[in-house]
C-alpha cells in the first residue's frame, strides 16, 4: 500500500484507533509530570509550538483554560528568537508541542524560557530530541514514525496526550476517553460513505473556508492546513464569532464550507453563523457528532464524546478528506511540493 501515491498518509489515518488505545493505557506515565505541575501551581501557562503542533497547543489552551481554570496563551517565538525579549517567567509553565522536536525555535524558547525561571515541559514524538534534552520535563506522544509529510496520527495523538497531561493535572482519572480508541474506529468506519461524496463533490473546487467554535476551533484551522499542503487548496479558517465580522461577505454558491459542530456549547454557538453562511448559498459539509443539527449539504458523522475531546475525533473524517482530494486532483498527499517533514525556522 505505501508503493502507492497516498499510502503512508492512508495507513498512518488507519492506525489511530490503536495508537489512541496504547496512549491511554499508558497515561499512568503522565502522572509524575504532573504532580510537579501542581507542586509548582504555575500562575499562566504559555504554549509554544509551530504548525499543525501549534493547532494542538490551541487544543490545550482551551483546555488548561476551562478545565484548570488558569489563564493560558500562544508563544510568538520570534519574540525571544528574531526580538531577544527576556520576560520574567517565574512561577509560569512553559510547553513546547512539537511531533519532531527538532524545530530551531522551539528550542530555543525553551532554553531561554527554563533560564527566565519557568517550568519547561516537552511533548513530542520523538523521545531523544532536542527540545525533550532542553525541558525539565517531558511527554511521549509515542505515536511511531510517520512518514507521510503532512501529519496525521501525530497530530491526534499530540491532542490526546495534552488531554492526558490536563487531565492527570487536575487529578481526573482519564474517563472521557477511555474508550476513544474504539470511537476512533467507530468514527472512520462511520464516515467512510460521507467522505467519499465528500471527494466526489469538492474535487473541483477552488476556494474551501473551514470553521468551528471553541474546542472545535483547532480543528477547522488544522482542516485548512491539511487541505492547503495535500491538495494546494486555497483554504482559509475561521472561528464562527469572527467569521460574522467580515470575511462572511466573500461566502457565495461557489464557496466551499467545512463547519466543525460537536454537541456542545462550542457547536451550538455555531447554529446562528451557519444559517447565514447558507442563507448566502454556500455549499456546507457539517463534520462532527453535532452535524445533524445544522443546515448542510452533507453530513460527516463522528462518534459523540464529551465535548472537549471532540477534537480528536473530528479530525480524522478531514484527513481523509483532505488524503482522497489529494489523490482525485491528481497529487501524492505522501509527498506535497516544497514541503519537508521537519520544517526548521528561527
Amino acid at each position: 500500500m505505501s508503493d502507492q501515491p497516498g499510502g503512508h498518509m492512508a495507513a498512518e489515518i488507519g492506525q489511530q484507533p490503536a495508537i489512541f488505545t496504547d496512549l491511554v493505557a499508558r497515561r499512568g506515565g503522565f502522572a509524575p509530570v504532573a504532580e510537579v505541575i501542581r507542586d509548582r501551581q504555575p500562575r499562566f501557562v504559555l504554549f509554544a509550538a509551530r504548525g499543525s503542533s501549534d493547532h494542538a497547543a490551541l487544543y490545550a489552551k482551551y483546555l488548561t483554560e476551562v478545565l484548570l481554570q488558569v489563564p493560558a496563551g500562544l508563544v510568538s517565538p520570534s519574540t525571544t528568537t528574531l526580538y531577544g525579549a527576556r520576560p520574567d517567567l517565574r512561577d509560569v509553565l512553559l510547553v513546547s508541542v512539537s511531533q519532531s522536536g527538532g524545530s530551531p525555535d522551539l528550542l530555543e524558547v525553551t532554553q531561554s524560557a527554563r533560564e527566565r525561571g519557568a517550568l519547561t515541559v516537552a511533548v513530542t514524538n520523538t523521545s531523544d530530541s532536542p527540545l525533550n534534552a532542553a525541558a525539565e520535563l517531558s511527554v511521549d506522544v509515542g505515536a511511531g514514525v510517520e512518514r507521510a509529510v503532512a501529519a496525521t496520527k501525530t497530530y491526534s495523538a499530540t491532542l490526546l496526550a495534552l488531554y492526558l497531561l490536563v487531565d492527570a493535572v487536575r487529578g481526573g482519572d482519564g474517563e472521557a476517553v477511555a474508550s476513544i480508541g474504539e470511537q476512533a474506529a467507530a468514527t472512520l468506519d462511520l464516515s467512510a460513505e460521507a467522505v467519499a461524496e465528500a471527494v466526489r463533490r469538492y474535487r473541483f473546487v477552488d476556494r474551501v473556508l473551514t470553521t468551528g467554535r471553541g474546542y472545535s476551533l483547532p480543528t477547522a484551522l488544522e482542516s485548512a492546513l491539511k487541505l492547503a499542503e495535500t491538495s494546494y487548496l486555497a483554504a482559509r479558517a475561521y472561528s464562527g464569532a469572527d467569521l460574522l465580522h467580515g470575511p462572511v461577505a466573500a461566502v457565495d454558491g461557489e464557496t466551499a464550507v467545512l463547519a466543525i459542530t460537536s454537541r456542545g456549547r462550542g457547536g451550538d454557538a455555531l447554529h446562528d453563523v451557519l444559517d447565514v453562511v447558507h442563507g448566502r448559498g454556500a455549499d456546507v459539509v457539517a463534520i462532527g457528532s453535532g452535524a445533524d443539527r445544522v443546515p448542510a449539504a452533507l453530513r460527516v458523522p463522528v462518534a459523540e464524546t464529551a465535548e472537549e475531546v471532540a477534537p480528536i475525533l473530528e479530525i480524522l473524517p478531514v484527513q481523509r478528506i483532505a488524503h482522497g482530494l489529494s489523490l482525485a486532483r491528481g497529487g501524492d498527499p505522501d509527498s506535497p511540493r516544497g514541503l519537508n517533514k521537519v520544517t526548521r525556522t528561527r
